[in-house]
């Protein structure tokens, strides 16, 4: 059965399959038998063949369930004559006395027992609607309601996850194998938590997976996208096997395991949740601040040239601005920061005194409670979370088709926008780290998404990263040492923003090369073997985050 069949593409590659199977057995029954001497005059013994009522679908569009019956039938006429072509005999089933059995409804809603009683079931597979929480429409978020309902922070989880859920209930006390594909976002960031949490307490198991990779459906112009597969039951198979790939887009690479966990990797079950301080002794993240100001603080160039003609005692009270857009882009943006600014001082200068007023007003006028609180302080940004000493800036939102997550360091003179995380207090070491592969790995599997495109989080990616545990000073000056090597080449390239430089199709080759040495340097750091893929990074950063939670 397939829960989602649309046109059928899925039931018509397996019963494609199934009888292409079924005509290898019935070769070697001839070939070793001589079953089928008698073929020429009695040809109906092969009538018995798997037929297409054993395959069942749900579809939502009546048109595309109607697609899916026909494409079933024509299959099995094309098989049928293959079968013929093989045993020298004309084999058809004509007048057609038996269909697929497919569905026009709502998945969601309809009674799949009704369908097909779970005893006559053996699969269930498809690919079920790409829809993000983000996404969904009216009737969606009533079905994820009526789906959900028992699992604690559904909202968070993709429409997808319905099908998870619908099925885990169906199949409960039977053999049944399910595979679906889905987007890898299940796998990543806040949603395991609520969506595995919930599957792990129904006891289901894993028993494969295909690891990220990037899937075209020739039948969805949209449909590319970075997927998994994950196969599951509540049977717990002996023979697991992940399925990984070194690039998206690249051939799998068959491995043989005892266990999967939500994360798709050969370790034990167990959730990465949100953590309030890091789990390792390294500086403390914060997000950056935010103005809350209507856009009244914030001024481009030409703006801030423009409103000092008017009030020029406001100069000293403009800082350089720097959200993620401004850092990646290379775009500048100012801001009034009137943190150390006296009474007196704001009401001299009236340009600014006015502007006090409508983030004022603009604050009143807001529905959230908090918002309106912080009319109290009109002056000061809505959020402050920025002190004094040097950071490093992260960018939480970055291409997922960077290799790096570019970071930069910067003075208090610079005020970071809550599109970024600062971790005050860091040193080359720390910025060396985190911009390497190894770090990289980390975020890849373990950060939310925004289409594809990383979400860096503070309290699920940095404070759950396992760093190296105790390097000697020699390997953590190397990193260093490389660091410096890496922000020298950055400056030789100063007129390029870092969305150019680290552009994967067009990197310098000097940052390429400084790069690799840095990840060299950081693997060194955490053992002295090489580590060959990110499959291979992430299941000695799972058992090195399992050590340190457990002596935490």
């Amino acid at each position: 059965m397939d829960p989602a069949c649309g046109c059928g593409n899925f039931l018509v590659i397996a019963y494609r399959e199934l009888r292409r199977l079924e005509l290898e057995i019935y070769k070697e029954l001839y070939v070793n038998d001589n079953m089928f001497v008698q073929m020429s005059v009695d040809i109906n013994i092969l009538y018995d063949c798997i037929d297409v009522d054993c395959m069942y679908g749900i579809e939502k569009e009546e048109f595309a369930a109607n697609i899916a019956q026909v494409a079933i039938w024509l299959v099995d006429h094309q098989m049928n004559m293959e079968l013929s072509q093989e045993f020298g005999e004309y084999f058809v089933r004509f007048p057609l006395k038996k269909a697929a059995n497919i569905i026009n409804g709502n998945a969601l809603k309809v009674n799949w027992n009704e369908i097909i009683p779970r005893e006559k079931l053996t699969y269930i597979v498809g690919n079920p609607p790409f829809i993000s929480k983000k996404n969904r429409d009216k009737q969606q978020n009533l079905d994820m309601q009526a789906i959900c309902k028992e699992v604690t922070n559904y909202g968070l989880l993709d429409y997808v996850c319905c099908w998870y859920i619908k099925t885990v209930e169906f199949i409960k006390n039977t053999n049944i194998k399910v595979a679906f594909i889905s987007t890898n976002s299940i796998v990543q960031g806040e949603q395991v938590s609520v969506l595995w949490k919930y599957l792990l307490k129904k006891n289901i198991k894993i028993n494969f997976a295909h690891r990220t990779f990037k899937w075209s459906n020739e039948y969805r112009k949209d449909a590319q996208v970075y997927v998994v597969i994950i196969g599951f039951s509540y049977i717990n198979s002996l023979n697991k096997v992940i399925y990984d790939y070194e690039i998206p887009n690249s051939n799998p690479m068959k491995i043989k395991v005892k266990k999967i966990n939500p994360y798709l990797l050969e370790q034990d079950d167990f959730i990465i949740e949100n953590r309030s301080k890091p789990i390792c002794k390294v500086p403390k993240i914060n997000f950056g601040n935010m103005p809350n100001d209507n856009g009244n603080f914030l001024f481009t160039d030409e703006e801030k040239n423009e409103f000092l003609l008017r009030e020029p005692k406001a100069e000293k009270f403009f800082r350089r601005f720097i959200s993620a857009r401004e850092f990646l882009h290379d775009e500048k943006r100012w801001c009034l920061w009137l943190k150390d600014a006296k009474p007196s001082e704001i009401v001299d200068m009236p340009k600014v005194y006015n502007l006090v007023k409508r983030v004022k007003e603009s604050r009143l006028s807001s529905k959230r409670g908090a918002t309106r609180k912080l009319a109290d302080y009109p002056y000061l940004f809505g959020e402050i979370r920025q002190e004094k000493g040097n950071y490093i800036l992260i960018p939480r939102h970055s291409s997922e088709q960077r290799k790096y997550i570019p970071m930069g360091f910067f003075s208090d003179e610079y005020i970071a926008a809550d599109s970024c995380c600062i971790i005050k207090n860091a040193d080359l070491y720390h910025f060396g780290v985190l911009m390497s592969e190894m770090h990289m790995a980390w975020v890849r599997q373990i950060c939310g998404r925004i289409k594809s495109d990383f979400r860096y989080s503070n309290k699920l990616v940095y404070n759950n990263f396992p760093w190296p545990e105790n390097p000697s000073y020699e390997k953590m000056l190397c990193v260093e040492k490389t660091v410096k090597r890496l922000l020298r080449v950055r400056e030789e390239y100063k007129d390029q923003s870092l969305a150019q430089l680290y552009n994967p199709v067009i990197t310098p080759y000097k940052l390429c090369e400084v790069h690799k040495e840095l990840d060299k340097a950081v693997d060194k750091c955490y053992r002295s073997q090489k580590f060959y893929n990110d499959f291979n990074r992430m299941k000695f950063l799972f058992d090195l985050y399992k050590s340190y939670i457990n002596n935490d």
